[in-house]
């Protein structure tokens, strides 16, 4: 399920929407494969009672594994990691909700982490230091990690850069706005030329 996009701010775009690695199962589906062998191994080398107890253990296992299978893809699909132009947003639960906001101006440091293990399966963990209270928030089971790092850090810098332009042409269009009430002022003959020269030079130098 990707991130709705009626929870994206006006003019912000998705860069990445991802749902945890293919490992956030690793537990369930262990689970439920050691039940089925279990009930294997009873049916194939016991006899009698002791047959019957096996696989009704066994088959009450795959009942439990399986539901926490089933739990766990729901929890999976609700999950979404997701990088726009403007933040940085983690979003999961199936029913109950709980997510995390971090503008992507407030973002001081991305650490990824990898084991040997989890770099052949192309998983990680990555940790995100940011100002305020937030402080430091770990993600676990991330796709990629050094991509995602990479990624954040382009649109950290697109991010202030559309910033800085803004500030920029801010500031610009409020230099015109003086020197368009400089111009009314001069032609209503409230201020000589003089003055209108020398109020303009101290604008533009502004």
């Amino acid at each position: 399920m990707p991130y709705p996009k009626k929870l994206l701010n006006e003019f912000e775009t998705v860069a990445l929407d991802l749902h945890p690695h293919w490992m956030f199962f690793a537990e369930p589906v262990l689970a439920l494969l050691g039940s089925v062998a279990v009930g294997v191994a009873g049916w194939a080398l016991l006899d009698g009672d002791g047959e019957k107890a096996v696989l009704w253990v066994a088959l009450a296992a795959v009942i439990v594994t399986t539901v926490w299978l089933i739990a766990r893809y729901a929890k999976w699909s609700t999950t979404n990691f997701v990088i726009t132009s403007d933040r940085l947003i983690f979003r999961s639960g199936v029913l109950a909700k709980r997510g995390i906001e971090i503008p992507l101006e407030r973002v001081n440091n991305v650490i990824f982490s990898q084991t040997v293990f989890e770099r052949m399966l192309g998983a990680g963990d990555l940790v995100i230091e940011s100002a305020g209270n937030d402080g430091q928030q770990k993600f676990t089971d991330i796709k990629h990690p050094e991509r995602v790092q990479k990624l954040l850090h382009a649109q950290m810098e697109s991010n202030e850069q559309r910033t800085y332009q803004g500030v920029r042409d801010a500031a610009s269009t409020d230099v015109a706005t003086q020197l368009e009430k400089l111009e009314g002022l001069l032609e209503r003959g409230s201020i000589t030329p003089e003055q209108f020269e020398a109020q303009k030079a101290k604008l533009l130098d502004s």
